[in-house]
C-alpha cells in the first residue's frame, strides 16, 4: 500500500469537510455547534452520533466509534487508510504523488494476486467438471431448477468431483504450492488424511466480489450429505460479512432498487427472469457490513425473503439493520409460494413485477408480523396491541412522519385517530419518565448488559473521565490553558493515550497554536486509539448542562492533582526523610489550588 507524505495527507484532510462527507451517508441535524444523527456503526433509535465541523471529528456517545474523515471512510466503506486518502483526493481534485512500493507492499500484493489467480483456476476446474461424469448430478440439479446454459455460463456454475481428489492435483499442475492451496481454503490438511479437497460431490457456485474477481465458493451437496450448503472459510480475500452474492452484476443495474434474497438459487433464478438487481448474503444472516455495502449505491431495498417463519424472522432482523443506517425498505409478498424461485416458476416475471409494485412498507409489515402475538378478540389483548403500536410510532423523530403512520395504522386497524393520538402522547410521556429514572452518564460508554452504575463508575473510570474533561477544556480554550498551566503538566495524566494527548495539547499551546484533533488522529493507526482521541475531544459535548463550569474546572483540576500527589507519595520509600517534607509542600500546594478561580 502507498505511503503518502504527511503534508499531502493534511492537505486532503483539510480540504475534505467532515460534515459534507458524512452527510452523504448519514442524515444529520444541526444542534448547537455540532451535527447529530443515527450512528451507522450500531443499532440505535435516538441520535447519539455527533459530527463537529470545528474539530473535524465524529464521535458516537453510544458505541464509542470516533475519529476524523479518513477514519469514517475506512470504517464505513471498509477501506484501507491509503484508499481513503485516494478517495477523498479524487473528490478534492488533488493529484497524489507517485509512490514506490515497499518490499512488504510488493509481497502482500503478490500474495493477493496469487490468491485471486488460484480461485480463478479453481472456478475453471469446477466449471469443466460440470460436463464430465463427476458433474452429472450437479448438471441435472441445475437443469431441474430450470437454469439455461446461458445462465450457467453467466454465473460460472460448476461441480466438484465425487470423491474430492482432483482439485489439488489440478492446482499443483498450475504451479500452486501446498501452502497457497491451504491458505485459499479450498484444500484442507489433517495429520490423519493429509491434504484433501474441501469440496466434493457438490454443485459449485463461484462467489465474486464487486470487481468480478472469484474470491470463494459455495457448494450444495448432491444427495443426503451434511451440511447441505458449505461455503469457503474466510481468507485474506474472502469476508462473508461484506460480500453479497450477485453484486458483481447487480451493481450495474439500471433499476433504482436492489432486491435482497436469501440464497444463491434465488439470485440466479431472479437474474434469469430479468431481475438483474438481485443479491443475497452468504449463508448467514444479513450483516451491517452487507447493509452498508448496499447503501453505497443509494438505491432502495426490497426484501424478498422466504415466506416461512424463518424468512419472516430474517426479514424483521434485516429491517432493523437497514433502519439503523437510514435505509428505507419494503417487503415483497410471495405467498402462497415460499421463495422468489418458486414464485417465478409458478406465476412468471410479470406477476412478480406486480408484487414489487405492491410491496409493503417495512414498518407496516413489522406491525402486521407482530399482530399475531396479541389476542385481538379480547379487549385487553386489543389494548396491549394498540399500546405496542403507539410505542413503535415513537420510533419516528419527524412529527410529520409520525402523523402519517398514525393515520395509516388507524385506517388499517379501524382505530379512532383522536384516541390513538392520546395513547401515543401517553406512551411518549411514560418513555421520558423511564429514561429519566435510568439516565445514563453520556461520558461513559453504555454497557451491553447494563451493569449497575456503582460497578461501572469505579474509581479508575471516574478518574479517566476527569482527565478527559480537563483535556477537552484546555484543548478548546487558550484562556483555560493559560490559567491552568502553572498547576498542571502532561505528567498529571495517566500513561498511554491520555498522557500523549496532553503532551500534544501542551506543545501546541506553547507554540501559540490551537490543537487540531483531526490531525492528531492521523498519527495513530490503531482504531482503539482513534476512538479514545475522539472521545477525549467530545467529552465536554456530553456535559454542556453543567451549571457552574468554572467551579467544575477547578474541582476537576484538584481531583487530578490529588491523584498525582498520591501516586508520587506511594512511589517513595516510607522511610525516606524527604517524604515528610514533601507532604507539607503538597498540603500547601493543595490549599493554594483550592483558592484559585477560573475566569471564563
Amino acid at each position: 500500500m502507498p505511503r503518502y507524505p504527511e503534508e499531502v495527507i493534511e492537505e486532503v484532510r483539510s480540504r475534505s469537510d467532515i460534515v459534507d462527507v458524512i452527510q452523504r451517508y448519514v442524515q444529520l441535524k444541526k444542534k448547537g455547534s455540532s451535527y447529530f444523527g443515527l450512528c451507522p456503526f450500531h443499532n440505535e433509535k435516538s441520535p447519539s452520533f455527533s459530527v463537529s465541523r470545528d474539530k473535524q471529528m465524529f464521535y458516537c456517545f453510544g458505541c464509542g466509534a470516533g475519529g476524523n474523515v479518513f477514519t469514517f471512510l475506512m470504517n464505513y466503506e471498509n477501506l484501507t487508510f491509503p484508499e481513503a486518502v485516494q478517495e477523498l483526493a479524487k473528490e478534492c481534485g488533488i493529484t497524489l504523488p507517485e509512490h514506490e512500493e515497499t518490499r512488504e507492499d510488493r509481497a502482500r500484493n503478490k500474495r493477493r494476486e496469487r490468491m485471486f489467480l488460484l480461485q480463478k483456476e479453481a472456478a475453471t476446474f469446477y466449471y469443466s467438471m460440470l460436463r464430465t461424469k463427476d458433474g452429472e448430478r450437479a448438471l441435472a440439479y441445475f437443469r431441474k431448477r430450470g437454469l439455461s446454459d446461458e445462465t450457467i455460463n453467466k454465473f460460472g456454475l460448476g461441480a466438484s468431483d465425487v470423491y474430492g481428489k482432483n482439485l489439488r492435483k489440478y492446482l499443483s499442475s498450475k504451479g500452486f504450492t501446498n501452502e497457497e492451496m491451504r491458505d485459499s481454503g479450498l484444500i484442507k490438511y489433517s495429520e490423519a488424511r493429509g491434504f484433501e479437497d474441501r469440496f466434493f460431490n457438490r454443485a459449485m457456485f463461484p462467489i465474486m466480489d464487486a470487481q468480478k474477481r472469484v474470491c470463494g465458493f459455495g457448494g450444495r451437496v448432491m444427495g443426503d450429505g451434511e451440511p447441505k450448503y458449505l461455503n469457503s472459510p474466510e481468507t485474506e480475500i474472502f469476508d462473508k460479512g461484506t460480500i453479497l452474492y450477485g453484486m458483481h452484476i447487480a451493481r450495474r443495474t439500471r433499476r433504482d432498487y436492489f432486491i435482497l434474497c436469501e440464497g444463491y438459487m434465488d439470485v440466479i433464478s431472479m437474474h434469469q427472469a430479468g431481475f438483474d438487481n438481485t443479491v443475497a448474503s452468504l449463508g448467514t444472516a444479513l450483516t451491517q457490513k452487507n447493509a452498508l455495502a448496499l447503501k453505497r449505491y443509494r438505491k432502495n431495498i426490497y426484501l424478498s425473503y422466504d415466506s416461512d417463519g424463518a424468512g419472516v424472522k430474517a426479514a424483521l432482523r434485516a429491517i432493523g439493520i437497514f433502519n439503523s443506517i437510514g435505509v428505507p425498505t419494503k417487503v415483497i409478498n410471495m405467498r402462497p409460494y415460499k421463495d422468489p424461485d418458486e414464485f417465478i416458476k409458478a406465476l412468471g416475471a410479470e406477476e412478480y413485477e406486480k408484487r414489487i409494485e405492491e410491496a409493503e412498507n417495512s414498518f407496516m409489515y413489522s406491525i402486521r408480523m407482530h399482530e399475531g402475538e396479541f389476542d385481538l378478540k379480547d379487549p385487553g389483548g386489543k389494548t396491549e396491541f394498540q399500546k405496542y403500536m403507539a410505542g413503535r410510532v415513537l420510533e419516528f423523530e419527524e412529527e410529520i412522519e409520525r402523523n402519517n403512520y398514525i393515520s395509516a395504522l388507524c385506517d388499517k386497524y379501524n382505530i379512532s385517530i383522536d384516541s390513538f393520538r392520546t395513547l401515543v402522547a401517553h406512551e411518549a410521556a411514560k418513555g421520558v419518565s423511564e429514561r429519566s429514572a435510568t439516565k445514563i452518564d453520556m461520558g461513559t460508554e453504555r454497557s451491553i448488559d447494563d451493569k449497575p452504575k456503582k460497578e461501572r463508575m469505579n474509581a479508575k473510570t471516574g478518574m479517566l473521565q476527569s482527565e478527559r474533561l480537563l483535556l477537552s477544556w484546555i484543548a478548546g480554550s487558550s484562556s483555560i490553558y493559560s490559567q491552568l498551566k502553572e498547576y498542571l503538566s502532561p505528567n498529571d495524566f495517566c500513561e498511554g493515550i491520555h498522557k500523549e494527548v496532553a503532551e500534544y495539547i501542551f506543545s501546541e499551546r506553547e507554540a501559540g497554536k490551537d490543537p487540531d484533533p483531526a490531525a492528531l488522529v492521523d498519527k495513530y493507526q490503531e482504531a482503539s486509539d482513534q476512538k479514545d482521541i475522539a472521545r477525549i475531544f467530545h467529552t465536554e459535548e456530553a456535559l454542556k448542562a453543567e451549571s457552574d463550569r468554572e467551579k467544575a474546572i477547578t474541582e476537576t483540576l484538584i481531583k487530578i492533582k490529588k491523584a498525582t500527589i498520591e501516586r508520587e507519595n506511594e512511589a517513595m520509600d516510607p522511610g525516606d526523610p524527604g517524604l515528610f517534607k514533601k507532604k507539607i509542600e503538597d498540603r500547601k500546594f493543595m490549599e493554594k489550588l483550592e483558592k484559585i478561580r477560573i475566569n471564563l
